[in-house]
């Protein structure tokens, strides 16, 4: 019987699996023989790289750990050699870097048991399948790519228009010519000469004196 010391080690390792788990947001079983240590290390190596937790565990803990969890369904591929990945940000990359590395070691017979992503057991069909898209970060930097496209050409063309004008700017512009001042408005009409005074009558002629009688 184990002893007190094993069980509670055994205790900690099952609850360290279940908060692994639920803090994921996907994970995959593999049958994992076959395999030696210089192809373990390899393997391992690519985890690391796609921020991918990896390690070979015990069904009798594994299955312990998912009870508790929304996979429980999965503990009915717990048989055999069992190498677990999870990853808490990318849904693609556990299945992606097993996926490669099989690929890369056909002769090696290894083989996808199933998996989880997006809340759900999957399938080792469907782990397949979520392992021929893109990992998060490229699919990321191609929707990125596409978004600002558009927005690096027309930025290449303003910064070309704006070279333009900085070569037109370096010769000195002709000056433009002044323009002309407006004629200034013709004065007023001359007042109006005044009217000439109105000669006066001249004084009507004195009757000439009757003649003398």
């Amino acid at each position: 019987m184990p002893s007190a010391k094993v069980l509670e080690s055994k205790k900690a390792v099952v609850e360290a699996l279940k908060e692994r788990i639920n803090n994921s947001v996907a994970g995959v079983l593999v049958d994992y023989k076959g395999i030696n240590v210089e192809q373990d290390t390899a393997l391992r190596r690519n985890f690391r790289a796609a921020d991918v937790e990896y390690d070979v565990v015990k069904n009798t803990l594994l299955r312990l750990a998912l009870n508790d969890t929304n996979y429980a369904d999965l503990t009915s591929v717990l048989e055999g050699t069992t190498a677990f990945a999870t990853s808490d940000k990318d849904e693609v990359a556990p299945a992606k870097v097993f996926a490669d590395f099989m690929k890369a070691n056909e002769a090696l017979g290894l083989s996808i048991k199933a998996g989880y992503a997006d809340g759900k057991v999957i399938s080792a069909e469907e782990v397949k399948a979520l392992a021929s898209i893109p990992s998060r970060e490229v699919l990321l930097t191609q929707i990125l790519y596409c978004i600002n496209s558009p927005l690096t050409s027309f930025a290449f063309a303003v910064k070309a228009i704006m070279d333009k004008k900085e070569e037109e700017g370096d010769a000195p512009a002709a000056e433009a010519a002044p323009v002309a001042e407006e004629a200034p408005v013709a004065e007023e009409a001359a007042p109006v000469a005044e009217e000439a005074p109105v000669a006066e009558e001249a004084p009507a002629a004195e009757e000439a004196p009757a003649d003398a009688e």
